[in-house]
């Protein structure tokens, strides 16, 4: 997925570490983003309040649409450095094409995780024959030094380890949790996790107190931590914590996310993550001359343009905003 949002002051996004005392709880309203020619999607992920959760960077949680008789996600080849997507879906079905030559459709329950390394472009569209409905989750993850400027991967994971917690269904997507762990490929320590209720209930999610963690709603709405959340909001709930309590009134659909606090500051623009303005400009100008990222094959969409550079100088920043340097 491309972050094709530009608004004055908002193309810088990082994190550094400090210490600090971290909020009980706080919630976040999300706003909404065009991405491409069909989609709009709700972002949550940074804000200017919470830049990243652990090493989550991004965050936009997407539908449930009705694309019935319409194109449905259409986003064209685009690059990016020095994360990884977890694609998530609820409902809907994505065909991923990328420049090492995978094409994977991306179905409820399975995983989609891309990283890029060094370096990768992606498409991600709805297959002609796709589904009526619409509804799913793009994260990034930023990527630590050490894998940063890695070879890019691509894993589809069909199979991913489930708890019965309370009332709830936990599938584990990234991470661990509890006694479970995702076959994914991390590169620092965090959990993501969908968490599931069929009707009224509640449940216990298991917490790391070294991890700072989030919680969103996909879909139904439930009381976090004894906070009521529904739709359109993140509630970011800091370290600390040993347990995540999660009571919902009927049937709702939840993600929950975290990881040890990043202590690397970053500077994040476009589709790329990296440490300093000169890092930016030379993976924009790699891609406006076709160098580095690859090709996508079996996508007749052009590549997506890269937007002009900001007239400032891009500084990283912590993750409340603070510039480091």
């Amino acid at each position: 997925m491309s972050d094709s949002e530009r608004e004055p002051g908002q193309a810088v996004y990082g994190c550094a570490v400090a210490v600090e005392t971290e909020p009980e709880s706080v919630l976040l309203p999300g706003h909404d983003v065009p991405l491409g020619r069909y989609t709009t999607v709700r972002r949550l992920l940074p804000q200017r309040r919470r830049r990243m959760v652990g090493a989550w960077c991004f965050v936009d949680h997407f539908g449930p649409d009705d694309v019935g008789g319409r194109p449905g996600m259409q986003v064209p080849p685009h690059p990016h450095t020095g994360l990884q997507t977890v694609t998530w879906l609820a409902d809907g079905e994505i065909m991923h094409r990328d420049s090492l030559g995978s094409a994977q459709a991306i179905t409820p329950g399975q995983l989609n995780l891309m990283t890029s390394g060094r370096g990768i472009a992606h498409s991600e569209q709805s297959p002609p024959d796709h589904p009526p409905g619409m509804h799913g989750l793009q994260l990034w993850v930023a990527l630590p030094e050490e894998a940063r400027h890695g070879e890019p991967r691509f894993e589809h994971h069909a199979e991913l380890p489930v708890l019965r917690t309370g009332e709830a269904t936990v599938t584990v997507v990234a991470g661990a949790l509890g006694p479970a762990r995702s076959p994914a490929r991390v590169h620092t320590p965090l959990v993501g996790a969908e968490i599931l209720f069929a009707g009224p209930g509640g449940c216990v999610i298991p917490a790391d107190p070294g991890f700072e963690n989030a919680v969103l709603v996909m879909s139904g709405a439930a009381e976090v931590a004894g906070t009521p959340l529904s739709p359109g909001s993140l509630l970011y709930l800091g370290r600390g914590r040993s347990e995540i309590p999660v009571g919902a009134a009927g049937p709702a659909r939840l993600f929950v996310f975290g990881g040890e606090p990043f202590d690397e500051p970053l500077v994040m623009w476009w589709n790329f993550v990296g440490r300093s303005h000169e890092e930016i400009v030379r993976a924009r100008d790699d891609w406006a001359a076709g160098r580095r990222f690859g090709t996508v094959g079996g996508c007749d969409a052009g590549p997506l343009p890269a937007p002009e550079m900001p007239t400032v100088r891009l500084k990283a920043r912590d993750r409340h905003g603070r510039t480091t340097g």
